[in-house]
């Protein structure tokens, strides 16, 4: 039901995107019949301006959409025999999402018969404080730009940045949206990817992963006696490799706790299942330690 529902949710923004394109080559050509037809336009200024305002925006987002659609489609004809972990298409949709608006601003303004240009100029110096203002979304957004277009990321992966970690929901100019283990939505500031020592879980994935525990000191049970029965709960498990060992470790003693620590090669590298398989041994040993608390 979850594939269904994406293949049903991309159909349906295609056809979305497909209407809006059609709406924009409509309202063009609607916008040059109307000029076509004014025969003394200095009668009729109050149509002039938003009219020629309206088509420096939707002239401009025309090519943009035939221009990103054609990067898009080469790039994934290049690409279709081999995985690519990049945000190509992401960075693509985004830096065609930044043009759109500024020739919005730069439609409103002709619509009310500002000149861009001049209006830029003499704010030269408010522009200028703005931008130090701003300064730290600027840099945030050309970091963003940064990841989209490289392959470091990408949407899906899992990574610890900081002392956050967690899958990446989505990427955009302002900050990457991680979804950690509690299922919350972090928002790590792309300037931290640079910033900080960054780890990307995902991107050489592995079939070893471990497995960690905590038992009280007062129900710490002799390491062999517990290692031989996680061995018996996982000696035939179809999802293991049945050439690996099963080795227990110790990992740390506390003052009022035991900390153990177990290897296993799963039999793909998908993390789901590593947290399938983790689960089926936390429950048992639960279930084991509950049992020999209620025979004491």
């Amino acid at each position: 039901m979850w594939v269904i529902r994406i293949s049903m949710d991309q159909k349906g923004s295609k056809i979305r995107q497909l209407l809006t394109f059609v709406v924009k080559i409509v309202l063009v050509i609607t916008s040059f019949i109307i000029l076509g037809s004014i025969d003394n336009i200095g009668e009729k200024k109050y149509l002039l301006h938003p009219i020629v305002g309206l088509n420096y925006f939707l002239v401009p987002s025309i090519v943009f959409s035939i221009t990103r659609l054609t990067i898009i489609s080469f790039y994934n004809a290049r690409h279709a025999n081999r995985t690519v972990r990049g945000n190509f298409v992401l960075g693509i949709n985004r830096l065609t999402a930044v043009l759109n608006f500024i020739f919005v601003v730069i439609a409103i303004m002709i619509a009310f018969g500002i000149k861009p240009i001049e209006f830029l100029t003499s704010l030269t110096i408010v522009a200028m404080a703005i931008a130090v203002i701003l300064r730290d979304y600027i840099t945030n957004m050309i970091s963003g730009l940064f990841i989209m277009f490289s392959e470091q990321l990408s949407v899906g992966d899992r990574i610890k940045v900081g002392d956050h970690k967690g899958r990446i929901v989505d990427i955009t100019f302002a900050h990457i949206e991680l979804q950690n283990e509690e299922d919350d939505i972090v928002m790590i500031p792309n300037n931290l990817v640079f910033t900080n020592s960054m780890v990307n879980l995902s991107a050489h994935r592995s079939n070893l992963f471990t497995v960690r525990f905590e038992l009280p000191i007062a129900m710490a049970t002799n390491l062999l006696d517990l290692e031989n029965e996680i061995r018996s709960l996982l000696i035939n498990h179809p999802n293991l490799d049945p050439n690996s060992s099963i080795d227990l470790n110790i990992n740390e003693v506390g003052k009022d706790y035991v900390r153990y620590k177990i290897e296993l090669h799963a039999t793909s590298s998908s993390n789901y299942l590593h947290k399938q398989i983790e689960n089926e041994i936390l429950k048992q040993i639960l279930l084991m330690e509950t049992l020999r608390t209620k025979a004491s």
